[in-house]
């Protein structure tokens, strides 16, 4: 039986909210604390359950090792500005092992990566705002038109 399905059966042997129960006291353990969504998701158990799932599969299951997974966490929640998640991702990284230097050049490329974001999708609205004259499709607005014509 494979790990996957002997986690299955102990689910279904303890049911949803002793296991609900036990999981957060091990992330608790093992992290020093538990992340609010986990606690707000173990109000329904079977949603901490089926979200924590999800999770260890997809970590349990990749080639990478589990730093360099943290260290990903660590970026993907500095990039979407959560703090919660990149305080939580850094204190497990620092756990698996990364170094101080290494969470600083993670955040330098969440914050490149974000930045670059920022600008490619803004001048795609320019360059498509831009093509049109806004004075031109939009008589009585009172701004230079973007055509050349001169009013």
């Amino acid at each position: 039986m494979s790990e996957f399905e002997e986690t299955l059966n102990g689910i279904v042997e303890k049911g949803a909210y002793q296991t609900s129960r036990q999981w957060l006291d091990d992330i608790e353990h093992e992290y020093g604390r538990t992340p609010l969504i986990f606690k707000r998701m173990a109000e329904r158990p079977e949603v901490l359950i089926s979200h924590l799932l999800y999770k260890g599969t997809v970590t349990q299951t990749n080639a990478l090792d589990p730093k360099y997974v943290e260290l990903i966490s660590l970026a993907v929640g500095a990039a979407l500005r959560c703090q919660h998640c990149t305080g939580y991702h850094m204190q497990a990284a620092l756990k698996m092992g990364a170094t101080r230097d290494e969470i600083l050049e993670v955040i330098l490329i969440a914050g490149l990566i974000s930045n670059s974001s920022v600008l490619a999708n803004a001048y795609r609205i320019i360059d498509e705002k831009l093509e049109r004259c806004a004075p031109c499709d939009n008589q009585g607005m009172d701004v230079p038109h973007t055509c050349g014509r001169e009013e």
